[in-house]
């Protein structure tokens, strides 16, 4: 057929122009291309040759350098734009078709017309991003051009009275209106940018945020297209397969996104509400929180209305298609060519499934904006809510923190709970009035569809949401429970992993283990009601649905004989899908309400708690200070506004220095005039004071415990209230202050950073500070010497190496005074004189720094040059030491005797060795065999090095995607065959069944329509009776499966939880006590905390979800593939899409959620850190330091969430986009492949829609579930650990019951080591021990004297040689039996929570008059006694209610209760004093004098007189003979050993 312009109909005179040139149709239509072609022309040249060479171009950074004016809504013209063309292009084909012979006129303008849009798109992109606007000026021409050609056809089109009821005018004249509008976008930027016909054009400099390299953040800059489409994420989340995201690699925040822009604007909103008629009144938060970020807010509402809306699309699109199979087309002529009508377009088949594909598309991205912009507001806001908290917590009086009216934990949760429930509370806010309009929408159109019945089907979805609103609040009950239960059996289990020691060598590990598993199994009980209650919220969200549609059709069924038509049905089949969600989602939505509510009240209440007093009383002169204060704020705020980048915290609330006054002395630092100060509720603590603190003294205070010494350096530094008088600083001492409190206060940081406390590092200082406070030996012993972070997610330091490193940091700082509040408190003798010779008097006083020291060691009064006494409250004496020597002699003889018994002590202390050592050699413990600890740790990430270390990207990339089925099948294994079986064949039925409704359905309803109308009269009653019954047996089996499925996932999830929680606790609690050596405590609590969390809670849902997305699609694909095999080749590359975009969100998702997680904590603990240490920070003057770290901190951890959800926005996008096409193709198919049944079509289209809602889901619950399995891999890596052999080769039986009855051990030859990789620490040792000796055994740190005292008990790998007690190698012993028989004395005294009686006996074999016979022979008897209820007195947990000594006192007790003929007692005196230590001598000699009794001495001194020494150094026996032999041997070990120690 000929191709011609105008067409080749012969009784057409196509090209005659009698009637006038703009007459002739097909001329009009060729004046169209003039303009499309003309921009083709000029813009192809300049896209490939000026944009060809890239290089001439400024290289930025960022590809998005700014926007033109008009930016985004010429990108909105340009869609709509093409969205008509493409109209324009169908009717133009539909039309065309009529005609005889081929009229391209009528379509090939609108083809160009698409094309030169695209290119105008482009085009202005890439003008944008070099920013050279003069090249716009061919777009102006271009509008100016296309408006005036249509707008000639429109007029024609007018003349020849073609009206609004022909398609082809009312096409014309949209093209006219938005041609319109983007000629006045152009003539906008013009007017602004001013780059033609103006003088001088305009100077515009990118965002600050671009240019800075920094942000990589780039949603806010780049075009529309790619905002709407998350495009910019591409080479993050492509690029997360070759190497895993880091911090550096997400950049910073831009500017708006910070936690301070947002602090500034939320606190803006909250002051301005406070009046000047009431100032008291609290401002609201709610207010301020509208204020500040309402508008987003706002936009995300109307977003998500629009999706909404256009979610409704679908439902009646399907109808119109179902429709119009098989309907006829009428058309009309003008021009002599065809027209079609209007109302016509919206019959076609095809019209209706790209309108449905378009709608689909833009609700998807309607829905995802929405979405993203609550979700950046909910950051904003949290981001600006922390910084007020924390601006907050700088100023909150100590006495409120000190009085526990704000507890840490009140604090911990503000930041860490409350602080999130609104940001979710944000996220779910559009939700709370969309969802009445889309529920309200949907009844109107069920209405519409199928009359009176469908209000029954959406009664039931209605009434049924309050019974979810129930369910929902019971979960959140049972889980409080959960957690309370959870909780306690932590606090078990840390108090098994804290004594694991003790419990083995007693062989009581399995009482405690089944004390564990009795709270766990009560912890399971509601887990299983929690189980039921998520179950049935699961099962009413599928069968609601079903419920609802079987009440719709079967209600239809009776009150129109007749059932609907297939095109009503599946139309109401889609709403019933789209009326759940939010009604399902609306119980979550209320209580998160609810609890928005409530985080509000504390917030609140929080924010108006009372503040620390303004610093300006401490100058004495408030009038003027006040002036200068005011005008100093408003200076900021006016700075503030104009620039509001820089950081302006550090000008905040910082008063003014005072300028000098005259008539101030300067030998006086600090003055305090009849002050008379509280901690609040006006009881004064200090009264009358008044002293001076002379400069460049030094100046101590002593009095008793308690009588307000510590609270006049803190009076003196202005935290508590004055009630009355005044403290005078001389001016250039108040902003340098050093203070050492007297509760040590430790950063989470390096110990250097703990020092310098964030003033420059001076090496030659910091090397005089360390050794003023002698703790080099403590540093060398530390892993990575003073870079070892430290605090409470470092290493634990013991009370006097905390200490002294927040004394150095006092010494370090350099300031004029220093105040040290106690500093000896924690420290030995010998460390106290160093630290007064060498810091205090050398170092301090060589610097004339003004010292103010708070003591009780009077024996140091002689040092100092000002001596101030206090008792109860007030001022006892002032002066120097002579002055009071003669004017209170009693105070002076006082003082005396307190000092000689001080010295007295101090001989007894010299005596002992120090408490240091022990410390150090405690902190030593902790590092042996660190080596081997970070080998085991390693070896996982080990594993991913070696990988990664192969330059090949592709095995990383492969290690990376890979799902790990291994774990999933050891997580499904665990929950037992039998239920995985039921769970998965329950999934299938359930599906298959649901398939089958919907099927019945369409058969049923393509029947009635197909019937003709006489044989309807006749039949209908047969048929329907065997319709509706099958039906309604249909959905009741659907709506039973629903909820045997829900049950057994969840149910699944439980035994599984089960199973690995009893398996990890046996494994861990039996392993060998060397895995405790090499695994730290934290890392396999870890196990039993957080991941058992996981499995627990959180795995279940996610697999259940997991399942139902992946069958729902999977049975949605295969039945549109049943009805429409054509479908089953356009799934082919829609896989190959899906399997990539799963492959790489997968990945980086994993990243991110990591980066999330990692950057989380640290953010928590400075918030707790700064509420522990807020005396000290704001003595140091440091709070400006402070907020800057929070600030930092807080944007950390908000890109990566604001990452995070990005990625889920990307993924989503993606995976609707993949299901709009999905519904496309499944519609083409359907209408191609001519089908007769209109109810098989419905029914393929109704589950090409619900893809779309679960393909996402697939993805995300995918990656959670990866992200979860984490915890069965850790769980299960320790289920591989081995066991202690219990067995032994022999049986219980063949033990005679009262062996050891004498007590002889034969060492024969005896190598023992911790490990088979490691080297022995016995090597051949040969003794022998006759019954009833008290034995001594000595030698160096490291000698091997504690292995021995283990091997007795099987504790090592004894791998040559043997133990024989009373003629039985123990290691042929079973262990239990071995271990109860024999009993042994700690080191470090170890109590459990409990009774005393559970702690002395916890077999419960012993009577009380037992019990009591041990105490006394303790010397316990008396003390016990006085407890309230005696033997069932309260231990708390490690038995801090008592001293150290009775804890010892205790555990010698429980060593006689259990009457064994051999004790071991391993250094056992090394952690009490001299006092109980005779004690337990004497007691040992006189209770256990039958007994065989072994002493590994930590002081030789206790064992002099012992009946057999034996003496080790290295791990070989060196010396045995009795203690007086071996000390007449003057070069002897053991003479050497005593001779050192004493």
């Amino acid at each position: 057929m000929a191709l011609s312009f105008c067409g080749s109909d012969n009784h057409i005179k196509a090209y005659s122009v009698n009637d006038g040139v703009l007459n002739n149709g097909c001329f009009v239509d060729a004046l169209n291309l003039v303009p499309h072609v003309f921009l083709l022309f000029i813009t192809f040249p300049i896209l490939f040759i000026g944009w060809g060479s890239q290089s001439s171009k400024v290289q930025i950074h960022h590809n998005t350098w700014l926007h033109f004016p008009g930016h985004n809504l010429r990108w909105i013209l340009t869609f709509c734009l093409l969205f008509v063309h493409v109209c324009e292009f169908a009717e133009g084909i539909v039309s065309n078709n009529m005609m005889k012979t081929n009229h391209l006129h009528l379509f090939m303008p609108a083809f160009m017309g698409f094309v030169a849009a695209t290119t105008s798109v482009v085009y202005y992109h890439n003008i944008e991003t070099s920013n050279f606007p003069k090249l716009l000026l061919v777009l102006f021409i271009y509008w100016v051009l296309a408006f005036i050609t249509k707008s000639i056809k429109l007029w024609k089109f007018a003349e020849f009275t073609v009206g609004i009821r022909q398609l082809r005018f009312c096409i014309t004249a949209l093209l006219v209106i938005l041609y319109g509008l983007l000629m006045a976008v152009e003539i906008n930027v013009i007017r602004v940018r001013k780059y033609v016909f103006f003088a001088n054009p305009q100077k515009v400099k990118p965002p600050e945020d671009l240019q800075d390299l920094g942000v990589r953040f780039l949603q806010p800059f780049v075009n529309l297209l790619s905002k709407a489409t998350y495009w910019w994420m591409n080479p993050l989340i492509m690029g997360a397969h070759k190497r895993p995201i880091e911090l550096k690699k997400i950049g910073k925040l831009p500017i708006a996104m910070r936690a301070l822009t947002n602090y500034l604007r939320l606190k803006d909103a909250y002051e301005d509400q406070r009046t000047a008629e009431n100032p008291d009144q609290a401002p609201s938060i709610w207010r301020s929180m509208y204020r500040a970020f309402g508008r987003p807010i706002l936009l995300s509402s109307t977003f998500r209305y629009l999706a909404d809306l256009l979610g409704f699309a679908g439902p009646l699109c399907i109808s119109g298609i179902v429709k119009s199979l098989g309907s006829e087309n009428r058309t009309s002529t003008y021009f002599g060519v065809h027209f079609m009508s209007s109302t016509e377009l919206l019959q076609n088949s095809s019209v209706l499934a790209v309108l449905l594909f378009l709608a689909l598309v833009l609700q998807r991205t309607f829905l995802q904006a929405s979405y993203y912009v609550t979700i950046e507001t909910g950051i904003n806001l949290r981001g600006a809510l922390l910084a007020m908290i924390y601006n907050k917590i700088l100023r909150l009086s100590t006495s409120n923190m000190s009085m526990g009216e704000m507890t840490l934990g009140q604090i911990n949760n503000l930041v860490a709970i409350e602080t999130n429930q609104l940001m979710w509370f944000l996220f779910l806010c559009p939700n709370l009035w969309a969802m009445p309009v889309q529920v309200v929408m949907g009844v109107i159109l069920l209405y519409y569809l199928l009359g009176s019945s469908a209000l029954v089907g959406a009664s039931v979805i209605v009434l049924l949401a309050p019974v979810q609103y129930l369910i929902a609040t019971k979960l959140a009950d049972t889980q409080k429970i959960t957690l309370e239960h959870s909780t306690d059996r932590l606090k078990k289990t840390t108090e098994i992993l804290k004594g694991i020691k003790l419990l083995k060598l007693y062989a009581w590990e399995n009482i405690f283990c089944d004390s564990v598993e009795e709270t766990r199994g009560k912890e399971l009980t509601s887990l299983k009601t929690f189980a039921f209650y998520t179950s049935l919220s699961i099962f009413m969200n599928a069968a609601i649905p079903i419920a609802a549609v079987l009440a719709t059709f079967v209600m239809h069924h009776f009150v129109n004989e007749t059932g609907p038509s297939s095109s009503e049905a599946f139309a109401a089949l889609a709403l019933f899908h789209i009326l759940v969600t939010p009604l399902f989602l609306l119980s979550t939505v209320v209580r998160f309400a609810v609890k928005a509510l409530v985080s509000v009240q504390k917030l609140g209440e929080f924010l108006q708690s009372d503040e620390i007093g303004d610093d300006s009383w401490r100058n004495g002169d408030m009038s003027m200070c006040f002036e200068a204060v005011k005008k100093h704020m408003g200076a900021t705020k006016a700075i503030n506004r104009k620039q509001p980048m820089r950081y302006q915290m550090d000008n905040y609330e910082q008063p003014t220095r005072r300028q000098m006054r005259p008539t101030e002395t300067e030998d006086v630092a600090v003055k305090v005039t009849n002050g008379c100060f509280t901690w609040g509720s006006n009881l004064s603590t200090l009264s009358d004071i008044n002293i001076r603190i002379p400069t460049g003294q030094l100046t101590m205070i002593v009095g008793q415990v308690g009588c307000g010494k510590s609270s006049l350096l803190l009076a003196m530094l202005g935290e508590m209230q004055a009630m009355d008088g005044k403290v005078f600083w001389s001016n250039k001492n108040r902003y340098s202050v050093a203070y050492a409190a007297q509760k040590s206060w430790l950063l989470n940081a390096t110990v250097e950073e703990n020092i310098t406390f964030g003033s420059p590092f001076n090496k030659q200082r910091y090397k005089a500070v360390i050794d003023a406070c002698s703790l080099q030996p403590d540093i060398d012993l530390l892993p990575f010497g003073d870079q070892t972070e430290i605090g409470e997610r470092g290493i634990n330091l013991s009370g006097g190496q905390r200490q002294r490193i927040c004394v150095a940091r006092a010494l370090y700082q350099n300031t004029n005074i220093v105040f040290l509040d106690d500093p000896f408190s924690a420290l030995d003798i010998h460390l106290s004189d160093h630290l007064m010779q060498e810091g205090i008097l050398k170092f301090l006083q060589d610097d004339k720094r003004t010292v103010v020291l708070v003591t009780h060691k009077l024996q140091y009064l002689i040092h100092a040059d000002w001596i101030i006494a206090m008792k109860d409250g007030s001022v006892l004496r002032e002066g120097t030491l002579k002055d009071i020597q003669i004017h209170d002699i009693e105070l002076y003889d006082h003082w005396k005797t307190l000092m000689n018994r001080q010295d007295h002590e101090l001989e007894k202390d010299i005596q002992q060795d120090s408490q240091t050592t022990l410390e150090r050699k405690t902190l030593r413990r902790a590092f042996y065999s660190r080596e081997a600890k970070n080998q085991i740790d390693d070896e996982d990430e080990e594993e991913e090095e070696e990988e990664e270390e192969d330059d090949n990207l592709s095995t990383t990339t492969i290690r990376r995607s890979k799902i790990p089925w291994k774990v999933c099948w050891c997580y499904l294994s665990s929950g037992g065959f039998f239920m995985v079986f039921l769970m998965v064949s329950s999934k299938l039925l359930k599906h298959s069944v649901i398939v089958a409704i919907d099927y019945w359905l369409a058969v049923w309803t393509s029947s009635k329509t197909n019937q003709s109308d006489e044989t309807v009269m006749n039949s209908s009653s047969e048929t329907n009776d065997y319709y509706l019954p099958v039906f309604i047996i249909l959905c009741a089996a659907g709506i039973t499966l629903c909820l045997i499925t829900s049950l057994t996932v969840e149910f699944l999830g439980l035994s599984a939880a089960t199973n690995l929680h009893h398996n990890l606790l046996n494994k861990i609690i039996h392993a060998p006590i060397r895995f405790f050596d090499i695994t730290p405590l934290g890392q396999i609590l870890n196990r039993f905390s957080a991941d058992t969390n996981i499995i627990d809670q959180h795995i279940p849902p996610t697999l259940e979800s997991l399942t139902r997305a992946t069958l729902l699609c999977l049975s949605a694909i295969g039945v549109i593939s049943s009805i429409t095999p054509l479908f089953l080749i356009a799934l082919l590359p829609l896989a190959v899409a899906f399997y990539f975009i799963q492959k790489y969100f997968r990945v980086a998702s994993k990243d991110l959620q990591d980066l999330d997680d990692s950057t989380q904590l640290p953010l928590l603990c400075h918030f707790s850190e700064t509420a522990e240490g807020l005396t000290t920070i704001r003595a140091f003057r440091h709070e400006a330091r402070f907020k800057q770290r929070m600030l930092e901190l807080t944007d950390t951890n908000n890109t990566a969430y604001l990452f995070l959800s990005a990625a889920n926005r990307w993924l989503e996008v993606r995976t609707d986009y993949l299901g709009a096409v999905i519904v496309l193709t499944a519609a083409g198919a359907s209408i191609w492949s001519s089908l007769t049944s209109s109810g098989l079509v419905g029914l393929g289209l109704t589950y090409a829609l619900t893809v779309t809602n679960y393909l996402n889901w697939v993805v995300r619950n995918l990656a959670d579930l990866e992200v979860q399995m984490a915890a069965v891999k850790k769980v299960n890596s320790f289920l591989s650990t081995e066991s202690e052999n219990y067995e032994g080769s022999m049986d219980t039986s063949q033990v005679p019951e009262s062996w050891p009855h004498d007590g002889e051990i034969k060492i024969q030859d005896l190598c023992v080591r911790y490990d088979a990789m490691l080297k022995p620490v016995l090597k051949h040792v040969n003794a022998y021990i006759e019954p009833g000796q008290k034995v001594g055994i000595c030698g160096r740190t490291g000698s091997g004297k504690s292995s021995l005292s283990l091997a007795f008990f099987n504790m090592v790998d004894i791998f040559e040689g043997k133990i024989i007690i009373d003629g039985i190698d123990i290691c042929k012993l079973p262990l239990q039996t071995l271990r109860s028989r024999l009993s042994i004395i700690l080191q470090d005294p170890v109590l459990f929570s409990g009774s005393i009686r559970f702690n002395l006996d916890p077999e419960k074999t012993c009577t009380d008059d037992r019990l009591w016979e041990a105490l006394e022979i303790a010397q316990l008897k008396n003390m016990v006694k006085a407890l309230p209820g005696g033997l069932d007195a309260v231990v708390t947990e490690g038995g801090e209610n008592f001293s150290v000594g009775q804890r010892q006192l205790f555990c010698l007790a429980r060593a006689f209760v259990r009457k064994s003929s051999i004790l071991i007692m391993d250094e056992a005196t090394a952690s009490i004093d001299m006092a109980t230590e005779n004690i337990l001598q004497k007691v040992v000699m006189t209770a256990f004098a039958d007994r065989t009794v072994v002493t590994i001495a930590h002081r030789v001194s206790s064992i002099l007189d012992a009946e057999q020494v034996l003496v080790f150094s290295s791990g070989i026996l060196v010396e045995c003979d009795s203690g007086p032999n071996l000390l007449t041997q003057e070069e002897s070990l053991f003479s050497v050993l005593v001779r050192t120690h004493k």
